[in-house]
C-alpha cells in the first residue's frame, strides 16, 4: 500500500490550458544527466495528478493514468479535491518533441486504483480499478479493467479507446481493494493482489486467464486463513515474477501472532496449485512496512521499506534478499538515515544492475540512483524537484533502451496538476 503523502509545491496560477500538446518547458543540467519536463498536466482533458507512474512499450511510447481530470469533470474528485474522474493517456515522440494523446476518460469513480496500468501481450492496457459495489474496506470492492484501441482504425487525434471490466471483486471470497499493478506470465495470464477481502478479510492473490473473449478469475491464495501464513496479511505493492511463474510480493503482518513489521512472500507455482512461502520477516531494525519489490535475472530480490529503526532514525531503506544454503539473506543497500525520508515510488533496475526510485515527501521530492560496484552501493540524487518542475514523485519509473528514465509527479508543474519528466544519462 502506498504511504500517505504530503504535497509540497509552490505554484503560480497561469489558468488552465485548452491544449494538451506537450511542451518541453525547462531543461536543468545536473552532473552526468539532463532533466526535462515532457508534459505539464492542465487538469483538463489530459488529466490531473498522475500518481501511478508510467509503463513503456518496445517503441519507447509511455502510458499512464491520471487520478483526476478528464472530460468527466463533475461527480468525481480525488483525495486532493481535484475534480474529474481520471484518464488514461499516451505520451509518444513526435519529431524532436513529445505529444500527449488522451486515450480514455473514466466516466465515474470506478477508475484507476492507484497502481497504474501494465501492457498486456495484446498491446492493450490492464490495471486495477476502484470498481463498483460496496465493501467494508474503502467502500468499493474494486475491479480489473482493460483499455484497448477501437476495433476499426480511427483518424481522429483523440480517438477514444474502449474499457472492458474483466472482473468485479465482491469482497468475500475473491478479495477487495486491488492495489498491486497487474503482472503477466509467459502464457498471458494476469496476476495481482487485493489488500483486503478473501475468506477472512486479510487479502488475496488472484489470477485472470483468458478463454476466447472472456476472462476467468481464480483465487490462487487467500492470506492467513486460520493463521496458516505466519501472520502475513494485507498484500500490496509492487509484485515480481520469475521465469517459472512464481510470484513474489510484500505484505503487512498480524501482530497478534508474532509478526509485527511486514514480510516478503512467495507463491510457488506447482502442478495443480500454489504453495505459499514466507521468505523473510522484518524485525523493525532492518525495516518495516515493505512497499515495493523487483527481481533481477539472477533471482535476487530488491525492495524498499517505509521505515527502519537502524540508528533510531525511523527512515526508509532499500534492501536486497539473496538465496543461498536453503535460506534468504538480508543485505541493507541504503538507509536514508534521516527522520521522515521515504521511498514512495516503485523501484526499477537498469541493465547494469543499478536501482532507481523516488522520495516524494522530503521537500518537493527527488529521484535517486543506487549505483552497484561489486558488492557495494553508492547513493546519489539525480534530481531534486522544486515545485514549478514538479513535486511529489511517486509510482512506477521506467527506463528505455537508451537508459533514459521517465516518471511522473503527482502535483506541481506549471498548473499544479503534476508533470511527466525525463532524465537522460
Amino acid at each position: 500500500m502506498k504511504p500517505s503523502q504530503r504535497d509540497h509545491f509552490s505554484l503560480v496560477s497561469f489558468g488552465k490550458a485548452s491544449l494538451w500538446l506537450v511542451i518541453a518547458l525547462s531543461t536543468v543540467l545536473a552532473p552526468a544527466q539532463t532533466f526535462q519536463i515532457l508534459h505539464n498536466f492542465t487538469g483538463g482533458r489530459d488529466g490531473a495528478n498522475p500518481e501511478d507512474g508510467l509503463t513503456i512499450d518496445r517503441n519507447g511510447n509511455l502510458y499512464g493514468t491520471a487520478s483526476a481530470g478528464g472530460i468527466h469533470g463533475y461527480g468525481c474528485q480525488n483525495f486532493r479535491g481535484t475534480q474529474g474522474c481520471g484518464a488514461v493517456f499516451e505520451l509518444a515522440r513526435s519529431g524532436s518533441g513529445w505529444i500527449l494523446r488522451p486515450l480514455y476518460d473514466f466516466p465515474d469513480n470506478t477508475g484507476t486504483n492507484g497502481s497504474g496500468v501494465a501492457i498486456g501481450p495484446d498491446g492493450a492496457l490492464y490495471g486495477p480499478g476502484k470498481g463498483t459495489g460496496g465493501c467494508t474496506d474503502y467502500n468499493a470492492c474494486g475491479s480489473v479493467f482493460r483499455v484497448s484501441p477501437p476495433p476499426t482504425p480511427c483518424a481522429s487525434f483523440t480517438c477514444n479507446w474502449q474499457e472492458t471490466v474483466l472482473h468485479q471483486f465482491t469482497g468475500t471470497p475473491d478479495g477487495s481493494y486491488p492495489s498491486s499493478r497487474v503482472i503477466f506470465d509467459s502464457a498471458g495470464n494476469l496476476y495481482g493482489t487485493t489488500v483486503f477481502g478473501g475468506q477472512q478479510g486479510n487479502g488475496a492473490a488472484y489470477e485472470l486467464s483468458r478463454n476466447g473473449g472472456s476472462w476467468t478469475e481464480n483465487i490462487i491464495h487467500t492470506f492467513n486463513v486460520n493463521n496458516q501464513d505466519l501472520g502475513v496479511i494485507f498484500p500490496g505493492g509492487q509484485l515480481a515474477i520469475d521465469p517459472s511463474g512464481n510470484l513474489y510480493g510484500p505484505a503487512a503482518c498480524n501482530s497478534a501472532i508474532g509478526c509485527f513489521y511486514g514480510a516478503v512472500w512467495e507463491l510457488q507455482a506447482l502442478q495443480g496449485g500454489w504453495n505459499f512461502n514466507e521468505l523473510f520477516q522484518f524485525n523493525g531494525n532492518n525495516g518495516y512496512s515493505p512497499a515495493a519489490l523487483i527481481r533481477d535475472s539472477s533471482g535476487n530480490l530488491y525492495g524498499s521499506t517505509m521505515g527502519t529503526s537502524l540508528g533510531n532514525n525511523d527512515s526508509a531503506a532499500v534492501y536486497e534478499l539473496t538465496f543461498s544454503n536453503g535460506a534468504w539473506h538480508y543485505n541493507l543497500l541504503y538507509d536514508y538515515g534521516r527522520f521522515g525520508e521515504d521511498s514512495t515510488a516503485d523501484l526499477v533496475m537498469d541493465s547494469a544492475g543499478n536501482i532507481y526510485g523516488a522520495d516524494a515527501i522530503t521537500g518537493d521530492g527527488y529521484i535517486f540512483k543506487l549505483t552497484r560496484s561489486g558488492d557495494s552501493w553508492t547513493f546519489s540524487r539525480l534530481h531534486s524537484f522544486t515545485g514549478p518542475d514538479g513535486a511529489g514523485a511517486s509510482g512506477q519509473i521506467v527506463i528505455d533502451s537508451a537508459g533514459n528514465l521517465y516518471g511522473t509527479t503527482s502535483v506541481g508543474g506549471a498548473y499544479g496538476y503534476g508533470v511527466i519528466w525525463e532524465i537522460t544519462p
